[in-house]
């Protein structure tokens, strides 16, 4: 098992370690640039190229069955659920293959009415919570459990 976390705007990094140390997990930090991480045997550090999705790429490319991808990006997110990946985002949502349509989709249509909006912009997510940090907490723990059981 193994943790890849899309860590340049990840509001949960610390969150990450403590669950995964507890459980014993590896997890991997990948970012553009280099982003300081506790001294750890289970922890690693990958920066990437500062190219157009250079980290969703990195991770993409090796998340499977026995990963969990934390990442607030939908398009990585799908790329991830279609490698086999567990996927939940910084607020404790998952992604699943049931719900990745719907948030691409809705993706799209915000990125349209960003587009045309003229006056007043239309606003992105509310802002990170106490409560969507223990979402996340609670969800990390449940899909490493789910995984060391064999899902």
């Amino acid at each position: 098992m193994k943790i890849l976390v899309d860590a340049d705007a990840c509001p949960v990094k610390e969150e990450v370690y403590k669950v995964a140390w507890r459980h014993e997990v590896p997890v991997t930090i990948v970012s553009n640039s280099p982003i300081r991480i506790p001294v750890h045997p289970l922890l690693d550090r990958v920066v990437v190229s500062d190219g157009f999705d250079a980290a969703d790429d990195w991770i993409a490319e090796r998340a499977d069955a026995r990963s969990i991808c934390i990442t607030a990006d939908i398009l990585l997110a799908d790329r991830c659920l279609k490698a086999g990946a567990v996927v939940i985002a910084p607020n404790g949502k998952p992604f699943t293959l049931s719900s990745i349509g719907a948030a691409i989709a809705t993706r799209a249509i915000m990125a349209d009415l960003r587009a045309g909006a003229v006056g007043d912009p239309i606003g992105g997510p509310p802002p990170f919570s106490k409560a969507d940090r223990s979402r996340f907490l609670s969800s990390l723990d449940e899909a490493l459990m789910r995984l060391k059981r064999g899902r």
